[in-house]
C-alpha cells in the first residue's frame, strides 16, 4: 500500500462521519473552489493528510509557511445535530492512469475501514454557455433511487460520454467498497474559476443532503469574494484538449 497517512491535530480516525465530498481540480476549478469555500466558512478542522508516492513531487509553503510534500487534505466540518462531514480535496492527483486507479481504491479502502457511508465527487462538466444544470449522477440503482426520493436532480443520460481521472474512479467504485457514490456535476463553459457555478453546486447538495451548513450565496458579497480569493487564476482550461467530446469531462 503506497497511501501514508499523516493524522493531525489529535485525530485518528474520520470522527464517525457517514458522508464524504470529494473533489480534485477540474472543470472550471469548480469542486475544487466549491470544498475551499465550504471548509472556510463553516470552520472545518484538518484531521489527515493523505500522502501518496504517486503523487507529482512537488512540495510546497502550507498556510503556515512551512515546506509542505504533496497530499491531499482531509478536513471535518462539525453539522448541527453533533454529526461530522468529511470533505477530502488536493491540488493535484497521479498523472499515469495506472496510478489514479491505485491511489482512487486505496482513498476508497480508507473510507470503508471508516464507515464511510456516502461519497459525492464534485466536479464541474463543460456544456453551452446558457446552460447552468447542477445534477448528480449516482453509480448504483439502490442509490438513485435513495437520492430521487431526496429530491435530488439525477440524471440517466449525462455526461453521455463519460468522464476520466481519479475523482471519475472514485465516484463509480463505490459500490465495490460497500459505499454509495455519485457525481454532483455543474455546468460550465469550461474557462477557470466559475464561481457562480461553485455556489449553485454547492446549495444543490445542502438541499439534497440536508447538511445545513454556511454555504456561500450570491447575496453575500463578502463570501463571494472569500470564494474567489479561494479559486486562484490560472490558465484557460485544457480539458478539451484531453477528449474529444464536449460532454466528457476530466474529473
Amino acid at each position: 500500500m503506497s497511501l501514508l497517512i499523516e493524522w493531525r491535530n489529535g485525530n485518528d480516525s474520520l470522527l464517525g462521519a457517514r458522508i464524504c465530498l470529494f473533489s480534485l481540480p477540474g472543470v472550471g476549478n469548480i469542486g475544487k473552489a466549491a470544498l475551499d469555500a465550504l471548509n472556510s466558512t463553516n470552520d472545518a478542522i484538518e484531521i489527515a493528510r493523505l500522502h501518496h508516492t504517486a503523487l507529482p513531487p512537488l512540495a510546497v509553503l502550507d498556510e503556515d509557511g512551512l515546506l509542505s510534500p504533496p497530499h491531499l487534505s482531509i478536513r471535518a466540518i462539525e453539522m448541527k445535530d453533533d454529526n461530522w462531514l468529511i470533505t477530502i480535496t488536493g491540488s493535484s492527483q497521479p498523472l499515469e492512469p495506472n496510478n489514479q486507479g491505485i491511489m482512487a481504491r486505496e482513498i476508497l479502502e480508507l473510507l470503508k475501514e471508516h464507515q464511510i457511508n456516502d461519497l459525492v465527487v464534485l466536479a464541474g462538466m463543460v456544456d453551452d454557455a446558457l446552460s447552468k444544470e447542477i445534477f448528480i449522477v449516482p453509480s448504483s440503482s439502490s442509490y438513485r433511487v435513495d437520492l430521487e426520493s431526496r429530491g435530488a436532480t439525477v440524471r440517466r443520460d449525462e455526461p453521455s460520454s463519460g468522464a476520466i481521472g481519479m475523482a471519475a474512479l472514485l465516484s463509480s467504485l463505490g459500490p465495490v467498497y460497500g459505499i454509495n457514490s455519485a457525481c454532483a456535476i455543474a455546468t460550465t463553459i469550461g474557462t477557470s474559476g466559475d464561481i457562480t457555478a461553485s455556489q449553485n453546486l454547492l446549495i444543490s447538495l445542502d438541499k439534497w443532503f440536508n447538511f445545513d451548513l454556511v454555504i456561500p450565496d450570491d447575496a453575500n458579497q463578502k463570501l463571494i469574494e472569500k470564494l474567489k480569493d479561494l479559486s486562484p487564476e490560472s490558465k484557460d482550461d485544457l480539458v478539451s484538449e484531453l477528449t474529444k467530446s464536449h460532454d466528457a469531462f476530466y474529473m
